[in-house]
């Protein structure tokens, strides 16, 4: 009786290793053609390698005034901040690629509503004394109609350097008041 037992049972596990060879080779195959498509030409880049991000002195706030009442905390429309900072690094063959994020928050001030703020956010990457990438960007929040506050998070891509810049490179990104253009 156990040969007739053991029989299906043989026939059944050689069906199995069959069809996981065959559903192997068939990965394979998948996996190489997917490996052949993928572009090789990026990598990222170890954390200690991208650069950090500062926040400069005086750069991580902004406020925002009613007509004639500059630096006169009973006159702020709004006041934005920037605390938390993350990037990523990607490299290729010449270039460094990073993305930069921030959070912050906005906040309405005594003569301030719910509504839209355009902020200027500078976000730029030296070695040194010399600018890399220098890009000030019309970044735009909104706190929603009924609320005094809201947070923001600021993304900025392809922030690109020289691919042998990483070493002594600086990230900085904070609120500027400068005229809006690249460099």
């Amino acid at each position: 009786m156990s040969a007739y037992v053991s029989r299906p049972i043989v026939f059944a596990a050689a069906l199995t290793l069959l069809a996981g060879c065959n559903t192997q080779k068939t990965l394979e195959t998948t996996d190489n053609k997917s490996a052949a498509a993928a572009p090789t030409d990026t990598m990222p880049v170890v954390e200690g390698t991208c650069p950090q991000i500062f926040l400069r002195d005086g750069t991580s706030s902004y406020r925002t005034y009613a007509k004639g009442g500059k630096d006169d905390p009973a006159k702020v429309i709004y006041q934005a901040s920037l605390a938390e900072t993350s990037r990523s690094c990607t490299m290729n063959a010449s270039a460094m690629n990073i993305t930069v994020v921030a959070q912050g928050r906005l906040v309405t001030g005594p003569v301030g509503s719910a509504g839209n703020l355009v902020m200027p956010i500078r976000v730029a990457v030296t070695d040194g004394q010399t600018t890399l990438y220098s890009e000030l960007v019309k970044f735009e929040a909104a706190i929603p109609a009924g609320g005094s506050s809201a947070q923001f998070v600021f993304r900025k891509d392809n922030v690109s350097i020289p691919g042998g810049a990483g070493k002594l490179a600086k990230i900085y990104i904070g609120f500027d008041e400068g005229p809006y253009n690249t460099k």
